[in-house]
C-alpha cells in the first residue's frame, strides 16, 4: 500500500532510490491538524538539547504546511520509552514516537507500516541493514532514525609507553593489555557489562568471536559453543589475569567506562563515535581501528538503531507521513548525525558524509555500518533477552564461574520469550 502523495515531489535520481524533496507539503488535505511527536534526547546539555533540533526543523516544516502544527515533546533516554508506554496503555498514544525499540507495538498492530506514511523514494533510501532490522515477519515497521556501529579505541599515548601496536586479533589484544598493566595503566582493557548496556558489549564480542544472540535462520543460540568459548577465552585471558581493572566488568557501566578513557586511565576499550568528543575534549590522543576477532579482524561488528515510529491511533497517516518524508531528507539527516555523531540512515546521507571532509572522523564508523549486525529488534522477545543479559553476563566472566552455565541460562530465558512469538 502506497500512501496518497498530495504536494511532496519526489524525484529519483540516476545513482538510485534517492529521494530529492522540493516543495514538501500537504495542499489542502489538512484542517488545523496537530501531530504529536515525541522524542529522545541525544544532548549532554541544555546547550546541544535535541529539543533545539525539533525545534528550528519543525519551525521550518510548519512554514511550508500552515495547516499543520507539530506539537514536540523531548524526554531523556532514561525516560523516553516508559514514558511513550504510559501514553499507549492510557490510550493516548502520540502520532510518532523516537525511541529505543518498537516490535511489542508492532505485534499489537499499533503501528502504520513503512509503506503506509512514507514515499517509495524515502523508504527505498534507507541503509538496507536497518531496512531490515526494521521489519516484524518482512514487514516494515520500524524505521530506522539514527544508527552507530562500534570500533575499538585506543589510548596512543599509552600505547607508545607500553610500546605495542593496535591489535588486531585477540591474542595482540591480551599481549597489549598485559603490557599495559605492567606499565601500570588503570584499566588495561576497559570491560563494561555492567546493567547500562551490557548487551553491546556481550553482542559485539560474541560477533568477534564468530558468533551471536541468533543464529542463521534467526533462532536464538545465546549458548552456542562458539559463544562458549568467547566468554572463556575473556574469563581466563582478560578478567582472570587482572587486564580489565579494579572495577568487576559485571559492575562496570559503559558511561563510567567512556569516562575513564577520557581521563586516560583506559588502554583500549569498544566505543561509538560519541567518545570522539569526549576524549578530544580532555586532550586524550587516541586512535581506532576495526574490532579484534579471535583469528584476526573481526568480520562483523554491532550496528545500534534508534527508531521512528508511526502510531494509527489518531489517524494522521497522510499528515504523518509528509512529515517524516520531510525529516528523512537528506539535508535533516545530515544536520541530526552532524550534530551528535551519529551515522545517517540513509544511503542519500551516508553517499555525501562518505566523501565530506567534515565528516572524515565519521568515516571508520561510516566503514563498518555495511558490515554491521543489529540486535535481533524485530522479535518481541528481544527486550526480555536484552535484560536477561544485563542482568546475568558479568557473571559468566567471573572467576570461578562456568560461561556456559550462564549462556545456558540466557538462553532459557530466550527460548521462553520466544516461544510466545
Amino acid at each position: 500500500m502506497q500512501r496518497r502523495r498530495t504536494g511532496t515531489i519526489a524525484v529519483v535520481s540516476a545513482l538510485g532510490m534517492t529521494a530529492v524533496l522540493g516543495g514538501c507539503g500537504l495542499t489542502g488535505d489538512s484542517d488545523g491538524v496537530t501531530l504529536k511527536l515525541v522524542a529522545a534526547d541525544y544532548g549532554d546539555s541544555k546547550d546541544n538539547s535535541s529539543r533545539k533540533y525539533w525545534d528550528e526543523l519543525v519551525e521550518s516544516y510548519e512554514a511550508r504546511n500552515p495547516d499543520v502544527q507539530v506539537d514536540v515533546t523531548v524526554y531523556s533516554w532514561n525516560d523516553v520509552d516508559r514514558k511513550v508506554r504510559e501514553m499507549v496503555e492510557a490510550g493516548e498514544a502520540p502520532d510518532m514516537a523516537q525511541i529505543g525499540a518498537y516490535s511489542d507495538y508492532a505485534d499489537k498492530d499499533l503501528l502504520y507500516r513503512a509503506d503506509d506514511v512514507l514515499s517509495i523514494p524515502v523508504q527505498a533510501d534507507f541503509v538496507s541493514q536497518l531496512a531490515a532490522a526494521g521489519q516484524v515477519n518482512g514487514v516494515q515497521y520500524g524505521l530506522p532514525f539514527a544508527a552507530s556501529t562500534r570500533v575499538l579505541f585506543y589510548n596512543k599515548t599509552l600505547f607508545d609507553k607500553a610500546g605495542v601496536q593496535p591489535p588486531k586479533s585477540w591474542d595482540d589484544l591480551a599481549e597489549a593489555a598485559e603490557a599495559l598493566e605492567e606499565k601500570g595503566v588503570k584499566y588495561p582493557y576497559a570491560l563494561p557489562l555492567g546493567a547500562e548496556e551490557a548487551q553491546a558489549e556481550t553482542m559485539q564480542w560474541m560477533l568477534s568471536g564468530e558468533g551471536g544472540y541468533t543464529d542463521d535462520v534467526g533462532t536464538y543460540s545465546v549458548d552456542s559453543p562458539q559463544n562458549v568459548t568467547t566468554f572463556t577465552w575473556l574469563r581466563d585471558e582478560l578478567v582472570g589475569k587482572g587486564l580489565t581493572g579494579p572495577v568487576a566488568p559485571g559492575k562496570l557501566n559503559r558511561a563510567d567506562a567512556f569516562a575513564a578513557f577520557a581521563a586516560g586511565d583506559v588502554g583500549m576499550l569498544n566505543g561509538h563515535p560519541s567518545l570522539m568528543k569526549m576524549a578530544s575534549d580532555k586532550g586524550v590522543k587516541y586512535g581506532m581501528v576495526t574490532t579484534p576477532g579471535i583469528d584476526g579482524e573481526s568480520k562483523n561488528t554491532l550496528g545500534v538503531s534508534d527508531w521512528m515510529t508511526a502510531f494509527k491511533k489518531n489517524g494522521h497517516r497522510d499528515e504523518i507521513g509528509d512529515f517524516l518524508d520531510f525529516v528523512y531528507s537528506e539535508e535533516n539527516v545530515l544536520d541530526f548525525s552532524r550534530e551528535y555523531d551519529l551515522l545517517p540512515v540513509t544511503t542519500s546521507a551516508s553517499r555525501t558524509m562518505s566523501t565530506a571532509p567534515e565528516d572524515e572522523n565519521l568515516k571508520p564508523f561510516l566503514d563498518e555500518l555495511l558490515l554491521s549486525e543489529l540486535y535481533p529488534v524485530g522479535k518481541t522477545s528481544w527486550a526480555s533477552v536484552s535484560a536477561d543479559v544485563k542482568k546475568r553476563i558479568g557473571q559468566a566472566v567471573a572467576t570461578g564461574a562456568s560461561p556456559k552455565e550462564v549462556l545456558g541460562q540466557i538462553q532459557a530465558t530466550a527460548m521462553k520469550a520466544g516461544s510466545a512469538e
